[in-house]
C-alpha cells in the first residue's frame, strides 16, 4: 500500500473526509497516482481500519544496514493518531524516567585496631586476676601479699601470663576494632582455661582508676556493666591498679574493706572431721 493510501486512511479516521487534490499550483510537483480500494458493502468503521493499519504495518522490503531514527514528524503523527484512539502507550504518555545516577559511595576508611597489653593470674583455678600492661616483679609481690593478707589461696600465685593485642602488627584491618579485640581476649582466656582446666567464677579487674592507654582500652574490651563483664560473661570485682596501691598508703587503706568482703566469697576447702 502506497503512502498516499495510508495518508487518506489517516485523514478519514480523523474525520477529514472532504480532502482532495483539486488544483495544481504552478511549478508544483504532481500528485502521485495510486490505486484506491473500493468501499466494501459493509463499511468498517474508520477507527477499526486505522487500528488494523497500525497493528498490521508491512515489513520493510529489505533490511537496511543501519536504520535511521524516526523523524520527529512521524512520531508526532503516530502519537496524534493513538491519542484519537484513546490507546496512548506508556512510552508516549509518560516521560521517560531517567534513573538517577548512583552517587559514588565514599571509600570506607580503615579503622586502626586497638592496641593494648594485659597480664593475668588465675588464683586457685577460680578467680582470674586481670591487670593492664605487663606486671613487674614489685606488682607481682604486692598481689601475692594482698592475697595472703586476705586469706585467698594461701598467698601463693602461679606464673603470670601476658597477652598483647593485636597479636601481629599489620595482620588485618578490622571493620570493628573493638569487637575484634573483645573476641581476641575472649579466645585467649577461654583457651587458657581449657588447657589449664580452670573453673572461672570471677574476674578481679585491677585498673579501674587508671588512665593509661592500656587500662582505657582494656576497660572497653572487658565491657563491664553492672559488675558483669559482657565480653567474658563473668562477674567482675574492680579495684585500683597495683601501681596505684604501690605508691599510695591511702589507696591501700581504702581498699581493705572491699578486699575483706571479697575474701568472704573465697571458697573454703572441704575438711575431713575426725
Amino acid at each position: 500500500m502506497t503512502p498516499e493510501v495510508v495518508r487518506r486512511h489517516y485523514l478519514e479516521a480523523m474525520g477529514i473526509t472532504a480532502w482532495a487534490s483539486r488544483y495544481q499550483l504552478p511549478n508544483a510537483r504532481p500528485t502521485e497516482a495510486c490505486e484506491w480500494d473500493d468501499t466494501p458493502a459493509t463499511p468498517t468503521p474508520p477507527r477499526e481500519r486505522l487500528q488494523a493499519l497500525l497493528d498490521d504495518a508491512p515489513a520493510p522490503r529489505s533490511a537496511p544496514v543501519e536504520t535511521p531514527p524516526p523523524s520527529e514528524e512521524a512520531e508526532a503523527s503516530t502519537s496524534a493518531v493513538r491519542a484519537l484512539l484513546g490507546e496512548r502507550s506508556e512510552a508516549t504518555s509518560k516521560p521517560a524516567e531517567t534513573a538517577a545516577a548512583p552517587t559514588p559511595s565514599e571509600a570506607p576508611v580503615a579503622k586502626e585496631p586497638l592496641q593494648f597489653r594485659l597480664s593475668c593470674v588465675c588464683i586457685g583455678g577460680r578467680w582470674l586476676s586481670v591487670h593492664p600492661g605487663e606486671m613487674d616483679a614489685s606488682e607481682q609481690r604486692l598481689l601475692a601479699n594482698i592475697c595472703q593478707a586476705a586469706g585467698i589461696a594461701g598467698g601463693s600465685l602461679p606464673e603470670v601470663m601476658f597477652f598483647k593485642w593485636p597479636p601481629m602488627a599489620n595482620a588485618f584491618e578490622p571493620e570493628d576494632p573493638l569487637e575484634e579485640a573483645r573476641e581476641g581476649v575472649n579466645a585467649f582466656i577461654s583457651g587458657a582455661a581449657s588447657r589449664q582446666q580452670w573453673q572461672l567464677e570471677k574476674i578481679l579487674w585491677w585498673g579501674a582508676d587508671a588512665t593509661d592507654p592500656d587500662s582505657q582500652s582494656l576497660s572497653k574490651v572487658l565491657d563491664v556493666h553492672e559488675e558483669q563483664s559482657r565480653t567474658l560473661a563473668l562477674p567482675v570485682w574492680q579495684a585500683p591498679a597495683l601501681d596505684t596501691l604501690l605508691h599510695s598508703a591511702d589507696a591501700k587503706r581504702n581498699l581493705w574493706p572491699a578486699l575483706h568482703a571479697l575474701a568472704q566469697d573465697w571458697p573454703v576447702p572441704d575438711r575431713d572431721d575426725h
